[in-house]
């Protein structure tokens, strides 16, 4: 399925900047990079005036955001060691919130709405989770669980392992079309009922998208948690 197209003087810009080069770039990529710049803004900004004395508003809404971050993944993860992947967990959740709620600004799009952002936060999520698996238990010790999962009888170890591999590569899908099925979708019917009675009309289905967007970004966040539990705690679940 193509992407919707996003008319943007930003997008627009970019490209004519680009142009002499040869270059096009896609809007899905002008608005990524956006995110970036966002919160590089955002970051720059709010060092010089840390306090643990007297913070200010910006400090105290980050500092709740990340504890409530904390809180799902020693909840996922096992109590205090959840922190330690926060960078990880907490960068995703805030690029995909970011990400999905730009589509509910004028002459902006949601970058998830593009397949291929979400496919690249799933592969990045897939391969984390994996690398933190070898380094938690050893790469020889990681490899066996796929043969030798827990609570499996021993008959049926020999199909585990293609069904293991299977059952890996298939959450790289289930996160992509989670999050950009239901992305594309608002905005496709969002773009449908403006076509027939503008302004007004798209209203409801766009405060849905307030709901929606955040929701999928921390249903997003919690699956990479579970799955961050299921690589590096595979001994206390056994």
């Amino acid at each position: 399925m193509e992407a919707l197209e996003h008319p943007s003087p930003l997008v627009d810009l970019i490209n004519a900047l680009v142009a002499p080069f040869g270059l096009h770039i896609p809007d899905y990529l002008v608005f990524c990079g956006l995110i970036v710049l966002i919160i590089l803004a955002i970051g720059l900004a709010i060092r010089s005036t840390l306090s643990v004395d007297n913070p200010g508003r910006l400090q105290i809404i980050l500092e709740d955001l990340t504890g409530f971050i904390v809180t799902q993944l020693d909840s996922a993860i096992g109590h205090g060691k959840g922190r330690q992947y926060v960078a990880m967990c907490g960068g995703v959740f805030v690029f995909i919130l970011i990400g999905n709620l730009m589509g509910q600004i004028p002459g902006l799009g949601s970058p998830t709405s593009n397949v291929n952002v979400p496919f690249g936060c799933a592969v990045t999520v897939w391969l984390y989770y994996h690398i933190q698996g070898v380094k938690a238990q050893g790469l020889i010790s990681y490899l066996l669980h796929f043969v030798f999962p827990p609570g499996i009888p021993k008959a049926l170890f020999p199909l585990m392992l293609p069904i293991e591999i299977i059952s890996h590569f298939s959450r790289v899908m289930s996160l992509t079309l989670r999050l950009f099925g239901n992305i594309f979708g608002e905005h496709l019917v969002v773009l449908i009922i403006a076509s027939i009675v503008p302004f007004i009309a798209p209203l409801p289905i766009q405060v849905l998208g307030l709901i929606v967007g955040p929701l999928q970004a921390f249903i997003f966040m919690t699956l990479t948690a579970i799955y961050l539990s299921a690589a590096v705690a595979v001994e206390e679940h056994h």
